[in-house]
């Protein structure tokens, strides 16, 4: 695929689907999970996937927009939505608010709902929210300054390959991010990295390399956590560029080694995304074992032995 105009946002939206029917007045999921702290303890971690206007980046490999909306949601939505959801996870302490996109996007979530939201998460320690580096400024000092809770905001780099970057149509640079992630940590605002592995036009072993090399930057520039994303298909412009060769997903025993490296940094936080990672591995046998060997490796970042299987060369 040599033509940039077929990785325009023109082109990565012609190959979309439909998306899911959702209610702007409720979440669209979730969810509570374990996650390890910065301080070392395991505490239950909720998460509300709000229910929110579609981002207008047009990301190669995102799958996101399939439970947005086209519009902003009405006034007071966002705030109902969370009110919603937090009934039902009650005792959690931590907590993500994910909105497929970026939270410092005014046309996502006003600065008008920051008072509102900040009033439901009074009780809570920590709370996550992510944003497009391109969007880190004073609002996010704001809404901050509104809170109780600690909060941490979850930046995608993806990738320091600056070929593969350009060709993500994520209309960032690695010096965006690092910028970024500089002007939250000299403002006391923890950050996290979401890094890809195997994006589209990378072999298995450049996957691994150059997640790494994420890995490395992400820390020299000051986050606190990294989580490594296998790249999947499931958008219409991934199956394209996979039936073309431009694409394979990574396999698990990739997604193993460089949650392994980024572990042994002992660096900061390094967690596996491990969402149906069936969709990784070609091998029933041991892929239960595996995949709890990995969320072991999230949950006490430590490095247990690796699993032995026929499957595994």
């Amino acid at each position: 695929m040599s033509d940039p105009d077929r990785l325009s946002s023109k082109w990565i939206l012609s190959k979309r689907g439909s998306k899911n029917k959702v209610d702007p007045f409720k979440p669209y999921a979730w969810m509570v999970e374990k996650e390890r702290t910065p301080s070392g303890t395991i505490e239950d971690t909720g998460i509300i996937f709000l229910t929110n206007r579609e981002c207008p980046w047009h990301c190669l490999m995102c799958d996101l927009w399939k439970n947005t909306t086209n519009e902003s949601v009405p006034s007071g939505a966002i705030a109902g939505q969370i009110e919603w959801a937090l009934k039902k996870m009650p005792g959690i302490r931590h907590l993500k608010l994910y909105n497929s996109g970026s939270f410092f996007d005014e046309k996502a979530i006003p600065e008008s709902e920051y008072k509102n939201i900040a009033t439901l998460i009074r009780s809570f320690e920590s709370v996550i929210v992510e944003s497009h580096p391109k969007l880190i400024d004073e609002k996010c000092l704001r809404f901050r300054d509104m809170i109780k809770p600690d909060l941490q905001i979850a930046l995608g780099l993806e990738t320091v390959n600056r070929e593969i970057l350009s060709r993500l149509n994520k209309k960032t640079t690695p010096e965006d991010f690092e910028r970024s992630v500089k002007y939250l940590t000299a403002n006391g605002i923890l950050s996290r990295a979401f890094i890809l592995l195997r994006p589209p036009f990378m072999t298995e072993s450049e996957g691994v390399i150059w997640a790494g090399k994420s890995i490395d930057f992400a820390f020299d520039a000051g986050v606190e956590c990294c989580i490594v994303i296998p790249v999947r298909g499931g958008n219409g412009a991934m199956e394209e560029l996979l039936a073309e060769g431009d694409f394979s997903p990574p396999q698990l025993t990739s997604l193993e080694k460089v949650l392994e490296y980024g572990i042994g940094l002992k660096r900061g936080r390094v967690f596996a995304d491990t969402w149906d990672l069936g969709l990784f591995s070609n091998c029933v046998k041991c892929l239960n074992i595996r995949a709890d060997r990995i969320s072991r490796m999230n949950l006490t970042q430590t490095i247990p032995d690796p699993v032995k299987c026929e499957c595994i060369k």
